[in-house]
């Protein structure tokens, strides 16, 4: 299971950008709700991340690859005192997105519409509290393992912004990316997996809304897997 250097060089974890034509007011939020939103790893970070939210934030937490938003958008209303920085670089589910807080923008939510890496590698070191990485694309395909998400190098990453005791929590469907994302961990060293029975990680996360990728799973007939670690 080596990690390909295209992916190490934050290339290639997702697949296309766009699906169907947006209509216009997708598009119009796009251009117009977006930037209101948006992060921008072109400009320095600030040393205070909490200074990128105009609520007075007590914790942070960033979710990459959000799809449809169904998640982020229940833990942004649900704890209004956590900055949530969302991550999607699929055209269609930003818009999904931004049509569900168009008007409304939360106080407490900034996004990013590209590769994930750019803003860990932006990021301060030991800011974060949080990391969820929910229903990643699998690569199904054996030959494609090498563009999961979860890889030494991105792990690095994680293992850097996150603080002392900070949480990354990872759900997938697929039994090989949940026995490569838990080998990962175990051989990185920086993460220590918080199971003690199976009920841990059978178990949804509290107060889990579910997402429609869960839905479609269990359509299916798959069962999904939720993995907590926690930085050491």
């Amino acid at each position: 299971m080596s990690d390909n250097p295209q992916h190490q060089a934050g290339k290639a974890f997702f697949g296309r950008r766009k699906g169907k034509p947006l209509r216009d007011r997708q598009s119009r939020n796009l251009a117009e709700v977006l930037p209101a939103l948006a992060i921008d790893p072109e400009s320095p970070a600030p040393d205070d991340l909490k200074s990128l939210f105009s609520a007075n934030v007590d914790r942070l937490r960033l979710e990459i690859g959000f799809g449809g938003g169904e998640h982020l958008l229940h833990r942004v209303r649900e704890n209004p005192r956590t900055g949530f920085i969302g991550i999607e670089p699929f055209v269609n589910s930003m818009a999904k997105l931004l049509g569900q807080v168009e008007g409304s923008e939360p106080d407490n939510l900034r996004l990013y519409d590209d590769d994930a890496v750019t803003v860990l590698d932006w990021l301060p070191a030991a800011c974060l509290d949080q990391i969820d990485l929910l229903y990643p694309d699998p690569w199904p395909k054996r030959r494609h393992w090498k563009r999961r998400f979860v890889s030494k190098v991105n792990l690095d990453r994680f293992h850097r912004v996150l603080k002392p005791g900070g949480r990354f929590c990872f759900a997938s469907d697929i039994d090989s990316y949940i026995n490569w994302t838990l080998l990962h961990c175990r051989d990185h060293g920086g993460f220590a997996w918080q199971a003690h029975t199976a009920a841990d990680w059978l178990t949804p996360y509290d107060n889990w809304p579910g997402t429609r990728y869960e839905a479609k799973a269990r359509r299916e007939g798959r069962s999904s897997a939720y993995l907590t670690f926690l930085k050491v």
